[in-house]
């Protein structure tokens, strides 16, 4: 099957709350960067993470098999050495790929009554 997205995504928007409102463990506050891979070559994914008063980030992967998609938890995922990625603090992430894939962001924010769901396709780099 063809290979359709890019290589390389950006979201500049990403922040992750530690606070809760939900009783319900599920429904805590969590980012998810979603896949898509129609080509018929696995995808090996970098993210890279950027702050405003730290250098950037460039310890965590993913992967998304061939015509497959996958949901990267930006709350579940861990570097090599078991750290995850901090929470109340705004930063932006670069993806990139080897194989051209489909992303799009979205935050589940629970930290009001009133939950709030966003999502968005990143923005794409030729």
């Amino acid at each position: 099957m063809k290979a359709y997205g890019k290589t390389t995504w950006m979201i500049p928007d990403t922040f992750l709350h530690s606070v809760s409102r939900s009783s319900d463990p599920g429904d805590r506050s969590h980012e998810a960067i979603c896949v898509l891979n129609t080509s018929d070559k696995d995808a090996h994914i970098a993210l890279t993470l950027f702050f405003e008063d730290r250098e950037p980030n460039t310890a965590f992967t993913s992967f998304c098999a061939a015509q497959r998609t996958h949901h990267i938890r930006l709350d579940k995922i861990r570097d090599k050495d078991g750290n995850g990625i901090p929470e109340d603090t705004p930063y932006a992430i670069l993806v990139e790929s080897d194989t051209p894939i489909v992303v799009q962001y979205s935050r589940l924010d629970t930290s009001a009554a009133e939950m709030a769901l966003m999502t968005t396709i990143a923005y794409s780099v030729e």
